[in-house]
């Protein structure tokens, strides 16, 4: 992975871009596959489009949503304090004592979401599991209206951004879940860009994936491809507590996982695995056997049907704030990508 490359995984994961708030990280997106692009667009859902070769008469369009879970600003008290509801999924335990960021029309506004200390709770208190409604985020407004001046209800918040490397080439950071596959979709096509292609490899970072995998609908819909490889994370089970008998065996470092079930084009898998073998990439395989919580589930559907893969990510502790990725695989899985295009002549039948 290049210098130029990095700067951009990095900056992509630590721009904001909370489901229906992308604009800011599409921005990054849009300037650095632009070099590389035939042509970049950007549909009225949001979703950025970067395409090379249009011409040609085969589409393959690969998808990596852009958007991260995170929470809008509901209510504002009488002390300043912020009430929230989610964007996606969150576990509320996973936001006691975090330090988050309001975004706002007038820049970042930083806070701290908490709950009653500890000492405090009474027996039964702490039994219970928290639920986002007994949380408030507190920026250190003295009142309502000293609030109000800064924060808008339905400004987005998300945890404190932030791109952390640890040893043996893994890194942590919100948001991998799928800025890792939002970058290995641009990053594929860059590479694939420097060398002769007989498709139309169209890279699209799409939106709302976290509510609903609407950015894939509408822009596979504009695009109608012939194939589509959606890239995800998925989980890593290589860490304690998780039964690889229920999910498989994933690890970090040893390359993408080419998923295989009836979401999937049983052609494009082979002809995944095959280009995994032939550029000696390494790769995992994992199973679902139904439609995918991915782009992957409405690409398959789209229009007539398209011949769908899954490229996936393995990612430890999703849907936190540290979660994990090897940047080995990435670079791996654009490899992948890049390699499965380059070596369509653009003749292929994907009838299963």
């Amino acid at each position: 992975m290049d210098d130029a490359a990095l700067d951009f995984f990095r900056q992509i994961l630590e721009t904001p871009s909370p489901s229906g708030y992308e604009r800011p990280v599409q921005d990054i997106v849009r300037r650095y596959i632009a070099p590389f692009a035939d042509k970049v667009s950007t549909d009225s859902h949001g979703n950025v489009i970067a395409v090379k070769n249009p011409g040609a008469p085969v589409r393959v369009m690969l998808a990596g949503h852009c958007d991260q879970i995170g929470l809008l600003v509901q209510y504002i008290d009488a002390e300043g304090y912020l009430y929230c509801q989610p964007i996606g999924g969150w576990e509320a335990l996973q936001l006691v004592g975090q330090r988050m960021t309001v975004w706002t029309a007038g820049g970042a506004v930083p806070g701290v979401i908490s709950r009653k200390p500890i000492h405090l709770l009474t027996d039964e208190e702490r039994k219970q599991v928290p639920k986002l409604k007994d949380l408030w985020l507190d920026i250190g407004a003295k009142d309502k209206a000293e609030a109000e001046s800064l924060v808008r209800v339905g400004d987005p918040v998300t945890v404190q951004l932030g791109f952390q490397n640890l040893r043996n080439n893994l890194a942590n950071s919100p948001a991998m879940d799928d800025k890792a596959g939002l970058w290995v979709v641009m990053e594929a096509l860059r590479r694939a860009s420097l060398k002769k292609l007989n498709c139309a490899l169209y890279a699209v970072s799409t939106v709302q994936e976290e509510i609903g995998l609407r950015g894939a609908q509408t822009s596979a819909f504009g695009i109608d491809p012939q194939v589509g490889i959606a890239v995800d994370v998925t989980h890593a089970t290589d860490c304690p507590t998780i039964d690889k008998k229920q999910e498989g065996d994933i690890a970090l470092g040893k390359g993408p996982v080419i998923y295989r079930g009836p979401n999937m084009n049983p052609v494009v898998v082979e002809r995944l695995i095959e280009t995994a073998k032939a550029g000696e990439v390494p790769f995992q395989l994992a199973a679902s056997g139904r439609a995918t919580g991915t782009d992957a589930n409405t690409l398959q559907v789209s229009r007539a049907g398209v011949a769908t893969g899954l490229v996936s990510i393995p990612n430890r502790y999703m849907h936190s704030a540290v979660e994990t990725i090897s940047l080995t695989d990435i670079d791996h899985a654009a490899n992948l990508l890049a390699g499965f295009a380059l070596r369509l002549s653009g003749s292929e039948d994907f009838t299963p």
